[in-house]
């Protein structure tokens, strides 16, 4: 990534375009499977496939379904058979041809026309890659996108009373107006189908604004959570939230019908082990988190503080991760190498050290990064104590002497 993207980069790229539905009629400009993790995972399929194409070679739909870094993440990504299976393409059809029109009609990606099949180039590859690297950064996007495209066909003032008043009247009047507006200015004619994307527009927004939105076509009874937006809904944090201390994650799992991914698990750790380099090589230097001064040479190990094996829950988390060289990895955090063990005293200066890093991310004023409320999850999860959830940016020095004494 060339450029570092921010949230006024998106808005600098978003303002460059008139997306007006009125003008363009494409009622495809955003779709069902258009959820932040599947966008994420689509993104990077693409650079993957460009990385062994060329940046400037043109692709279809069926270059990135088809290709092998596709088929093998989304297997073990996703829990779905294999894309190359006829019996999986109508599975597959529009979770990879829905994405890819939003990212063109968004100019993520330039889209032509030949012979009634659709072709793509690469148009920012910065931005690209930033969709790729985690799904949080795919919803920004996606909010961002919305709110623009709502804003230029001169519908968004429906949401925002919506917004403001959160009732049932205010609910079916937005979902009535944009039905309505989707029918009169592009193709799609079903209200059915309406249903679908509205739900791909306003839960983003909803969640960004703290409100409740669309819950199986009438209005959610709760604010709208980041898990109701993902497409890999078990997948996310919130999945161990109710499981009792006597109770492994395993018999939680068992009882309560839920199927954890581990292959989405590993899937997100090597992208989030991908962004913390990332960020380590752009800000830092590439040097060790952990006393740069006394420990030389490049930081080229992603550390899971808390182990994957023992909490493949938090190995997505950036919170969770920190950048080491070798030598500290394989003999501070991993006695004698031996990945499977954790040093704990080794351990405990990692997370104070993280919770430094993460403290003045937040405070900072760019390239903010972290999440205090998921940094206090790691250490509930990891130390399997409920009052790490307590602690905020006030109460940070307390939190600081509380990991200490977990050693």
């Amino acid at each position: 990534m060339k450029t570092w993207i921010t949230e006024e980069y998106i808005d600098l790229f978003l303002n460059e375009s008139n997306y007006d539905i009125r003008k363009s009629h494409n009622g495809r400009w955003i779709d069902q499977k258009c959820t932040p993790d599947v966008i994420s995972f689509i993104a990077d399929c693409i650079l993957e496939f460009a990385k062994n194409n060329g940046l400037k070679k043109g692709f279809t739909t069926n270059d990135i379904w088809f290709s092998k870094y596709a088929i093998e993440n989304a297997v073990t990504a996703f829990n779905k058979p294999r894309p190359d299976t006829q019996a999986a393409r109508n599975e597959y059809d529009k979770f990879f041809g829905q994405p890819l029109k939003l990212l063109g009609y968004s100019r993520v990606l330039l889209e032509t026309k030949r012979k009634n099949q659709n072709f793509y180039t690469i148009n920012d590859i910065d931005l690209l890659e930033y969709l790729s690297l985690r799904e949080v950064n795919a919803l920004t996007f996606i909010q961002k996108y919305n709110e623009k495209v709502l804003r230029d066909s001169g519908v968004f003032s429906h949401f925002e009373t919506f917004f403001r008043y959160q009732d049932k009247d205010s609910f079916e009047s937005l979902k009535t107006n944009f039905g309505n507006f989707t029918k009169s200015n592009t193709p799609i004619n079903k209200d059915l189908e309406c249903g679908r994307i509205f739900t791909k527009v306003l839960n983003p927004l909803a969640f960004k604004y703290s409100s409740c939105g669309t819950e199986k076509g009438h209005l959610s009874k709760e604010i709208i959570s980041m898990d109701m937006l993902m497409y890999n809904r078990d997948n996310f944090r919130d999945i161990y939230l109710g499981k009792p201390k006597n109770v492994t994650r395993h018999e939680y799992c068992i009882a309560n019908g839920i199927k954890y991914s581990e292959g989405y698990g590993k899937y997100s750790s090597e992208k989030a082990k991908r962004f913390i380099r990332l960020f380590n090589d752009s800000f830092r230097d590439g040097v060790s988190e952990v006393n740069p001064d006394i420990n030389p040479g490049a930081a080229i190990n992603m550390h899971h503080i808390f182990s994957e094996s023992d909490f493949p829950e938090l190995s997505g988390f950036l919170e969770n991760l920190i950048a080491l060289t070798p030598n500290q990895h394989f003999i501070e955090a991993h006695p004698m190498g031996n990945t499977h063990i954790v040093d704990k005293n080794y351990q405990i200066v990692c997370l104070l050290t993280k919770a430094d890093a993460i403290y003045n991310n937040i405070k900072g004023r760019e390239n903010k990064i972290y999440n205090l409320k998921n940094f206090l999850y790691v250490l509930k999860v990891g130390f399997n104590d409920e009052q790490f959830m307590n602690f905020n940016l006030n109460t940070y020095d307390e939190l600081l002497r509380t990991i200490n004494c977990c050693a």
